[in-house]
């Protein structure tokens, strides 16, 4: 393939992003990453995120580069973690946390550390997203006016809990970022 991904904006701008072409994971395209991040920009400043089904931390790392305070980056696979792990030299302020999401989540809850952004780009597959919105609903893991932002292909999402503030197709995927009442 021969590309690279990076980080497109920020004071991190410019840096390499290896693993994105490791079978498992599905990078944020950048012209996908682009407009997801200008939808939120005027959230990112000083707020704590979360990077749920982390990968090469590729949203997370943005959102750091872009003013985050702190990123939570959770990642279950060995090989995946590793590279991860590699892509967060140099980042400050960002934790790296080796668990199943479920196990994240409520590590989470049990710390009672809440978030005002969370990344969710699970597996397509498994169409997680509207479980774990009702968990973080119900748990209470999203400071208020805090943001969910969810990249799926043809999920249907079930969600009373949160209020849907923009959503974006493009190609087969879509985003859909939506705010705690």
């Amino acid at each position: 393939m021969g590309e690279i991904m990076r980080v497109i904006s920020g004071k991190y701008k410019g840096k390499n992003i290896m693993g994105f072409d490791i079978s498992g994971t599905r990078p944020t395209m950048d012209r996908v990453k682009e407009s997801m991040f200008g939808m939120i920009q005027n959230n990112l400043k000083n707020s704590i995120c979360l990077d749920l089904f982390a990968g090469s931390g590729s949203l997370g790392i943005e959102a750091l580069s872009n003013g985050a305070s702190k990123c939570y980056f959770i990642e279950n696979s060995n090989l995946i973690f590793d590279i991860l792990k590699n892509n967060l030299n140099g980042i400050s302020n960002s934790e790296l946390i080796k668990k199943d999401y479920k196990e994240a989540l409520n590590f989470f809850v049990k710390e009672k550390i809440k978030f005002d952004i969370i990344f969710l780009d699970p597996p397509y597959k498994l169409n997680l997203i509207s479980d774990i919105l009702r968990f973080v609903s119900e748990k209470d893991l999203l400071n208020s006016n805090g943001l969910i932002v969810c990249e799926f292909e043809d999920e249907v999402i079930e969600c009373s809990d949160f209020e849907l503030i923009k959503t974006k197709k493009y190609g087969s995927k879509h985003v859909s970022i939506y705010r705690k009442f």
